[in-house]
This record gives C-alpha cells, sequence and structure tokens, in this order.
C-alpha cells in the first residue's frame, strides 16, 4: 500500500538505535530510548499560505533527519511503524 501524507505532514522510519553501549553492554528494548532521528519515507505536496500559494517543502524523501522526543503520531503502514508528523516539528536535515 503506497502512503502519501497530506499538506505539510510528513512520514518517517526511526532508525535503528545501537543494541550495545560502547563499553559493550547489552541495553535491553525496555531500557532503550527510542531515537529522535530518522529517514523521511515520504513529504505531503506542502502547506499553503492564506493567499492560497503553495509553500513546497524544505524535507524529500530519503533525507535524514532530526526531530523532537515527542514529535509526530505512530501509525503502522504495511506492518512498518512510522511517525506522522508536521514539517515544522522537524529539528534539522543530517548532512
Amino acid at each position: 500500500m503506497a502512503f502519501k501524507p497530506l499538506h505539510d505532514r510528513v512520514l518517517v522510519r526511526r532508525v535503528q538505535s545501537d543494541e550495545k553501549t560502547k563499553g559493550g553492554l547489552i541495553i535491553p528494548d525496555s531500557a532503550k530510548e527510542k531515537p529522535a532521528e530518522g529517514e523521511v519515507v515520504s513529504v505531503g505536496e506542502g502547506a499553503r499560505k492564506d493567499s492560497g500559494e503553495l509553500i513546497a517543502p524544505a524535507v524529500k524523501a530519503g533525507d535524514r533527519v532530526l526531530f523532537g522526543k515527542w514529535s509526530g503520531t505512530e501509525v503502522t503502514v504495511d506492518g512498518e511503524e512510522l511517525l506522522i508528523m508536521k514539517e515544522s516539528d522537524i529539528l534539522g536535515v543530517l548532512a
């Protein structure tokens, strides 16, 4: 199933965090913090100004982004857990 977000929404896949610490300790799933880094899967067409003019999104599919810890809504698309968030919830793009 193809999913395309509407307006200024962005579909993001979280990147997997490390299973071990730098010292070699294994981190159990219950103690892991969800990463605030992800990869953009798809992007809506953009927001609209009051005049109706389209504001193009600043991110595109494939970008690696940082977002706030509590940003977005978790959804399941084709059995994969993804996040839908407004573009304004994205803090920046990793180069």
